[in-house]
């Protein structure tokens, strides 16, 4: 590994710091937040202000904000993002934490398409493949993203469906189905038992894009023989500890200056 280059450092720290407060910053305050000499701060800044990675603030003298360059480096990193990509790795690490299949989906209509997933290491384990589409009613991703819609789109999405089972355990009834959704939200975690395969239970949890949206949901799959409560309440904990570093690789950050909730 190459060494650390002071000056770089520095800068980056420099930019960093425009995460926090109201976006904007002056010379003394950088000085004093970093511990640096106020000549290397005003380099600093002089530096990136040249380069548009900061710009002085209108009617503010002596403050700047975060400048149209570092604007163009995040879309440009926005636009190479691969979420089966970023989901597959993800799902890998949340599956080598617990051992359970580990599955990521998005919505598309009524229905939940899978598009990344990483299979259990137990001999008895569930068995399913990316690319698959499932009712998103019978599942736990599923009623996750049901969830996380508008009230206004969820109701246009839900008028006039007949809500098929896949299982004897499989929520039919909209009141009913609405009722989950409500418990989902509330919690921010979905659960379904048996609902999608009879010997299966799912926990989901929502993944947000860099704008807050719910673009896909994260979740946990079990054989039934070895779920329980306690197992439950674990496996929420991981799919909405995976799913929030999903969600941090997708540029979201609800907590602003807060590191990625860590799987280890």
């Amino acid at each position: 590994m190459g060494r650390l280059v002071p000056a770089v450092t520095r800068a980056l720290d420099v930019l960093e710091l425009f995460l926090h407060g109201d976006g904007t910053l002056s010379a003394p305050e950088v000085t004093r937040r970093l511990q640096l000499p106020r000549t290397t701060v005003h380099e600093l800044l002089t530096t990136l202000a040249a380069r548009s990675y900061l710009v002085t603030v209108p009617d503010r003298p002596g403050r700047y904000r975060l400048g149209v360059r570092t604007y163009q480096l995040g879309s440009r990193y926005a636009e190479q993002l691969d979420l089966a990509s970023e989901g597959r790795q993800v799902a890998q690490r949340v599956a080598g934490t617990c051992g359970e299949a580990v599955h990521v989906a998005v919505l598309e209509g009524t229905d939940v398409i899978y598009i990344a997933q990483a299979d259990s290491t137990h001999a008895v384990r569930m068995v399913s493949a990316a690319g698959r589409r499932l009712p998103a009613h019978c599942t736990s991703v599923g009623k996750m993203l049901l969830a996380s819609l508008p009230d206004g789109e969820l109701d246009a999405r839900l008028d006039g469906l007949e809500l098929t089972g896949l299982t004897s355990d499989s929520v039919t009834d909209a009141r009913q189905l609405r009722t989950a959704l409500d418990a989902a939200r509330k919690r921010g975690v979905a659960v379904e038992r048996q609902e999608s395969d009879p010997d299966v239970g799912c926990v989901a949890a929502p993944v947000r894009d860099r704008s807050g949206r719910v673009v896909a949901a994260l979740s946990v799959s079990v054989p039934m023989s070895r779920w329980d409560e306690e197992r439950e309440r674990e496996l929420a904990a991981l799919a909405v500890a995976g799913a929030e570093e999903l969600s941090g690789r997708l540029g979201h950050d609800p907590r602003p200056g807060a590191p990625p909730r860590s799987l280890v």
